[in-house]
């Protein structure tokens, strides 16, 4: 119930519909007038026209940034040509598709319905907060480089590895300690194993 949901190319309003049955506010963009009528139809009788609205515009130029679920069944062209907008979304929001992927950025999960004929992929990927730079810490300087939720670096000259970077959630080994935190704009503030605490400043 407080997630935000949207739905890009919304069609007859399945998704959204759905997600305001399970108590959310959910938003549908379609660019075809008489599909946004038909969503509007089908919420009223499904009886949640008061978390389910339409919208009748183009899906590259709508206004996502407050939405934390995108729900979705775009072609992988349109996926790609959204991506960056994706990505800008709050760190921890959710984009799940049906069976198509976004180039260039691997989902975090993907899994398959069992018993099922037609359409049976999901794809789920959670917004990477921006990490990407240099952050000042009292262990030394930790430069770091990302591809979307993947991310590289070095810890005062140490290479990192079993680097996660899961929403504002960090977590990475270097110089024989483990390191977890949350990201929060500039700063990421965390432990380390041992049981001390840490912080970095961007």
């Amino acid at each position: 119930p407080q997630d935000f949901v949207m739905d890009l190319g919304s069609g007859d309003g399945r998704n959204v519909i759905a997600a305001a049955k399970r108590g959310s506010r959910a938003r549908g963009v379609e660019y075809n007038p008489a599909m946004v009528e038909l969503s509007k139809r089908n919420a009223a009788a499904a009886g949640v026209s008061d978390k389910a609205t339409f919208v009748e515009g183009d899906m590259y130029e709508a206004d996502i940034s407050t939405a934390n679920v995108m729900a979705l069944f775009l072609l992988p062209s349109n996926m790609l040509q959204l991506r960056s907008k994706f990505f800008n979304l709050a760190p921890g929001s959710r984009i799940v598709s049906n069976t198509f992927g976004m180039e260039g950025w691997t989902p975090d999960h993907t899994e398959t319905t069992p018993e099922c004929s037609a359409w049976c992929t999901v794809l789920l990927w959670i917004v990477p907060a921006k990490v990407e730079g240099t952050w000042h810490t009292p262990q030394g300087v930790l430069a770091l480089k990302q591809d979307f939720q993947m991310i590289s670096g070095t810890l005062a000259d140490a290479p990192i590895t079993e680097a996660t970077l899961r929403g504002e959630a960090i977590t990475f080994k270097a110089g024989g300690a483990t390191y977890a935190g949350r990201v929060r704009g500039n700063l990421i503030e965390g432990t380390v194993s041992g049981g001390g605490a840490w912080s970095a400043r961007r």
